[in-house]
């Protein structure tokens, strides 16, 4: 049997990691290649090589392609991987950046940013669907976010809503996804949210400051809700994972 190549993972900010994807992926012998694009690591052109995509998230907008020039490349590389039927996962800036490149639209949220805990309420399709399908209705889920989906790609399905009622999570293609949602996040990536904000000039919002706790109370239950989500992914991709 012919072995998957590595999850190519592009990380767009110094503090949006692979978090908890990258232990359980470690965990499960899953290979990963991380290209950092505000390092000025090289995307490639198209995913030969690759078992699949993995774009996370980041403190730029998904039109910001002149203040980061790896942006424009990246979104190369998803609408080849959507062409060529390798797997994509987008998570937050990632999943925006996913709806550019096929075609949606990525703007301000007019609700105001979204930070913590959500929901996440998925929708028929959601329910049904081979990946977001084994995520149990109402699990909580972290958030750090302005900007949204406001018109997904022609031939998108949505699967779930936040509670605003704009996209929470897309499924861009049949192997292609985007969530608005941090899955891989930890309460200590989340901590390093609060001080990177209070570092900047408007500083961290109550909100994060409620957040932080709430978010570190629910670690358990996050971990026991999004790891099999990482390793359903990876069963996608064609690793044998141990059940």
């Amino acid at each position: 049997m012919i072995e998957p190549g590595p999850l190519l993972v592009i990380q767009n900010d110094p503090t949006c990691p692979l978090g908890w994807f990258g232990d359980w992926f470690a965990a499960a012998g899953v290979p990963v290649d991380v290209r950092r694009g505000f390092a000025d690591d090289d995307i490639p052109a198209d995913t030969r090589g690759f078992a699949a995509v993995i774009v996370l998230g980041g403190e730029m907008g998904a039109n910001d392609n002149a203040m980061c020039p790896w942006l424009a490349p990246t979104g190369r590389l998803l609408r080849a991987a959507v062409d060529s039927d390798t797997p994509v996962l987008g998570i937050c800036l990632g999943h925006q950046l996913a709806a550019v490149a096929l075609g949606g639209t990525v703007e301000k949220n007019p609700s105001g940013q979204a930070v913590g805990l959500t929901p996440v309420t998925l929708t028929d399709a959601g329910r049904t669907d081979p990946l977001l399908g084994s995520v149990a209705p109402g699990s909580a889920a972290v958030q750090w976010n302005a900007d949204i989906v406001t018109v997904p790609p022609p031939g998108a399905v949505v699967l779930a809503v936040c509670p605003d009622g704009s996209p929470q999570a897309i499924r861009f293609a049949p192997r292609a996804w985007g969530v608005q949602f941090h899955p891989e996040a930890s309460p200590e990536i989340f901590r390093s949210w609060i001080a990177d904000a209070a570092a900047g000039a408007t500083g961290p919002s109550a909100d994060a400051a409620r957040a932080e706790r709430a978010i570190s109370e629910a670690e358990a239950d996050l971990r026991s809700a999004w790891r099999p989500f990482a390793e359903g992914f990876a069963r996608m991709c064609g690793f044998e994972l141990d059940a």
